[in-house]
C-alpha cells in the first residue's frame, strides 16, 4: 500500500515578495522534506480589514483559504504582508487552526525590528520562515513547547522569535514524524 506524499500548497495573498516564497518553501523543504508548491495569488484581502483596529482579521482569512480548492495539497500555508490579528492578541504573525488544513503568516511585523529599524534581508527571511513552520507544526497537530529552543516554543515577540533556532526540540519533532505519513519519515 501506497501513502499520499505530503504536498504543501503556498499561497501568496495580495503582493507577497517572490523572495519571502521561495525561502519558506526551502526552509519547508530542507527541515520537513515536505514538498512546496507556490500557488498563484488570491487577490489582497480587503474583506477582513477591521476598521476600528485598523489591522486585518486572521480568522477571517483563514476562513476565506479553507473555502479555496486546494484539494491537491495536505496544508495550505497563506502568506500575507498585512498586520493581522485574533481577538485576544493585539497582534499575531502567524495563526493556525490546530490539526487543521490551512494557516496564515503574516510578514508586516516581521519587517521592522524592536527599536523601528529595518532587520538585514536574512533575518526578514529566517523570521518568515520561522513563522511558517510554526504554524505548519500546528497544523500537524503540535502544540505551544516549553522548550525555549524549538520552534514550537510561543514567540510573543521579536526578541523572542529571533532567540528561536530554526529547528525543533527532539520531542515536537519526534510527534512531528509520527504525524506524517509513512514515507515521509
Amino acid at each position: 500500500m501506497t501513502s499520499k506524499k505530503t504536498h504543501i500548497g503556498l499561497v501568496p495573498i495580495g503582493e507577497i515578495p517572490e523572495i519571502a516564497l521561495k525561502s519558506i518553501a526551502a526552509h519547508i523543504l530542507g527541515l520537513l522534506n515536505l514538498n512546496v508548491d507556490i500557488l498563484p495569488a488570491l487577490e489582497h484581502p480587503a474583506y477582513a480589514h477591521d476598521k476600528k483596529r485598523l489591522q486585518y482579521d486572521a480568522g477571517t482569512i483563514l476562513k476565506t483559504i479553507e473555502t479555496e480548492l486546494f484539494q491537491d495539497y495536505t496544508k495550505v500555508l497563506g502568506v500575507v504582508d498585512l498586520d493581522i490579528f485574533v481577538p485576544i492578541f493585539t497582534y499575531v504573525c502567524g495563526e493556525a487552526k490546530q490539526g487543521g488544513k490551512c494557516a496564515l503568516v503574516s510578514l508586516y511585523r516581521l519587517k521592522r525590528n524592536l527599536d523601528g529599524s529595518l532587520p538585514p534581508l536574512s533575518l526578514l527571511l529566517e523570521r518568515a520562515a520561522k513563522v511558517a513552520l510554526h504554524e505548519l507544526g500546528h497544523l500537524f497537530n503540535l502544540r505551544h513547547c516549553m522548550d525555549e529552543k524549538c520552534l514550537m516554543h510561543f514567540s510573543g515577540n521579536l526578541s523572542h522569535l529571533d532567540k528561536t533556532p530554526v529547528y525543533f526540540c527532539r520531542y515536537c519533532s519526534i510527534f512531528l514524524r509520527d504525524a506524517l505519513p509513512t514515507s515521509e519519515r
